[in-house]
């Protein structure tokens, strides 16, 4: 039986969804409708769509009898998570031919990583990024001759951007590969331990980057639990993904079969198939509720309160911070995976991972167990499975009834705490998002005054100066979505560690973003009402006090509405004049933005409330 609380919310998400919605589906059902579309193709259209093909495919593709599939990827071989992807077209174009198909590389989208960018000026296009990727996807599927979509992504804004551009096509069906985790490196604590230590001054740079390196070794994904895992975790759940395979080590023979797996589904998935699925249908009200049950049940990325709004709004579906908060009132928190705990995604997946964590979730009424999936059954009767080879044969056994590592991940029955990992915060400073999974029951509340910075760079400068060995805490403001892109901060996180650890009351206050290596300081981000859109956070003074209380969920300025309200909106630091490094491509973007509580999007629907 579904959790009340469950039921609600989806039920609230439907009614106030429920012409937006009725809106895409009839859009796709027409699109839809019209068939197989490169048949409507005049032939001259058709010959530049099949001339670079093998002769073989060529006389396949003359033709609208065997479904044609897209494939669409991220890779490149600078990013680790991406570099695998290399081998996958090859791979994917052998399956789909097997199952009865044909595949062609339709497209390529940009692939950048926060972790290179941390600090740097190229930060400010991250989360823009998103967009482009979204507008390239549909830019691939555009030529009219695909029956289906194979989507190759893994990190931060990849998997949203993806799935927004393939929700336009949201007739077709579509599978997400991914490309699995490296292998398990330095153990997070000790990595952690020299970042911090780094920033005391205690180590040389030498160290760090030993440590560094010995943390990000190899192929696949950061082994962390950062958006990147999150994106992973969440699509499976959401029915996206084949069973189980968000986390199978790339190079293996496994992740090979799963790749292989996903060529052949995705073809009996068209149209032409007797299974049609297409990821418009999937991705219903049923199916975002269950990412986000799965992301509170994990204490995964605050980067999703932007990316779930995001590609619902993509489907019609209007989702809000109220639906996050009220899920994570009853949705318990299963998994302890760096930055909650010291175990990483590797040690996650060994425990149990993700057939044992739907299992649980499912019977305790905390999932929609009827959603559909690219697996061709419902999420109860596919997911509690995992992939394993039996003599070189891809099969899906029955998940643990256990959990195998009770540190690492554990039951409903016996949770690391009673309810969700992430927090959204409201008072007179606007709202805010806050992750707690990783932070001490003793550090939730903090009441401290302010000192108020521009930027990153201010901070450290003031944190290098020895003036912030106090309470305190850290405004960092102008760094929200038409600022200057929403850049992640966490190069504030090893020097506020420091501060916290020396035994004050710390906390960041900020319209920039986190994501999930938001660690052990409590941190209100994602703030709206932003100071480039004339929030409040605009006219915090140095000294003002803040109170900041994950258990009452409140984020306040002890300032009168009267003052607060009269006091003059603080500048833009300097920072944000200057120009370069692709900045000045995204002004654009910047201007036409909508706030963090719907999605931080440029595309218009719930995402931008300035357009219709």
């Amino acid at each position: 039986m579904t959790h009340p609380t469950v039921a609600d919310v989806t039920r609230r998400i439907a009614e106030r969804s429920a012409t937006s919605r009725a809106d895409y589906l009839a859009r796709i059902g027409e699109a839809a409708a019209q068939g197989p579309t490169r048949g409507g193709l005049a032939c001259s259209n058709l010959a530049h769509g099949f001339a670079a093909a093998e002769p073989g495919a060529k006389e396949l593709l003359r033709t609208t009898l065997k479904p044609n599939i897209a494939i669409v990827s991220a890779y490149n071989d600078m990013l680790s998570a991406h570099k695998p992807f290399e081998t996958f077209p090859r791979q994917l174009k052998q399956a789909v031919i097997e199952a009865g198909g044909i595949a062609q590389f339709a497209g390529g989208v940009p692939a950048m990583c926060d972790g290179i960018t941390q600090g740097r000026a190229g930060m400010e296009l991250s989360l823009y990024s998103r967009e482009v990727i979204a507008m390239a996807t549909a830019i691939a599927l555009s030529h009219d001759m695909f029956d289906g979509a194979l989507l190759l992504g893994v990190c931060d804004k990849i998997v949203p951007g993806l799935v927004i551009g393939a929700l336009s096509f949201g007739h077709l069906p579509a599978i997400l590969v991914p490309a699995g985790p490296m292998t398990s490196g330095l153990p997070n604590g000790e990595k952690s331990r020299v970042r911090q230590a780094f920033a005391a001054g205690e180590v040389g740079r030498e160290e760090l980057l030993d440590a560094e390196a010995a943390s990000y070794h190899g192929e696949g994904t950061c082994t962390f639990y950062g958006t990147a895992n999150s994106n992973q975790l969440v699509v499976e759940v959401m029915g996206l993904h084949l069973p189980g395979a968000s986390f199978v080590n790339p190079g293996t023979p496994l992740r090979d079969a799963l790749t292989e797996a996903a060529g052949r589904r995705v073809t009996g998935l068209t149209a032409l198939g007797d299974d049609h699925t297409p990821i418009g249908e999937v991705l219903d009200e049923r199916a975002f509720v269950n990412g986000i049950v799965a992301l509170l049940a994990t204490g995964g990325s605050t980067n999703h309160t932007l990316h779930l709004v995001a590609m619902a709004a993509a489907a019609g579906i209007d989702l809000r911070w109220d639906d996050f908060a009220a899920l994570s009132v009853v949705v318990p928190s299963l998994a302890t995976i760096y930055p909650n705990g010291s175990a990483d995604i590797n040690h996650f997946h060994a425990a149990g991972g993700m057939a044992f964590l739907v299992g649980e979730l499912l019977d305790a009424g905390l999932l929609h167990p009827d959603a559909r999936t690219v697996a061709g059954g419902s999420l109860a009767e596919a997911y509690r499975s995992e992939p394993s080879l039996d003599e070189g044969a891809l099969t899906w056994r029955p998940g643990p009834a256990e959990s195998l590592d009770k540190a690492v991940l554990r039951g409903v029955a016996d949770p690391f705490a009673p309810d969700g990992g992430l927090r959204m915060l409201t008072g007179n400073l606007g709202n805010a998002v806050m992750k707690v999974s990783a932070i001490k029951q003793e550090h939730r509340q903090v009441r401290a005054p302010a000192r108020v910075f521009g930027d990153q760079a201010e901070f450290l400068a003031a944190f290098e100066a020895g003036e912030l060995n106090r309470d305190v805490v850290a405004v960092v403001r102008h760094q929200g979505p038409r600022a200057n892109g929403m850049p992640e901060l966490h190069k504030l996180i090893p020097a506020l560690g420091v501060l916290q650890d020396a035994g004050h009351a710390v906390a960041l206050v900020t319209d920039g973003r986190m994501s999930g290596a938001s660690g052990k300081i409590p941190a209100a981000i994602h703030l709206t009402p932003e100071a480039a859109a004339d929030g409040a956070i605009g006219r915090i003074e140095d000294g003002d006090v803040i109170e900041l209380d994950a258990t009452t969920r409140s984020l306040r300025v002890l300032v009168g509405d009267a003052e607060l309200a009269t006091r003059p909106a603080a500048a833009a630091p300097p920072s944000q004049r200057v120009t370069g490094t692709g900045r000045e491509l995204f002004a654009p973007l910047r201007a036409a933005v909508g706030p963090a509580d719907r999605g931080a999007t440029v595309f218009s629907g719930f995402g931008n409330e300035g357009e219709s």
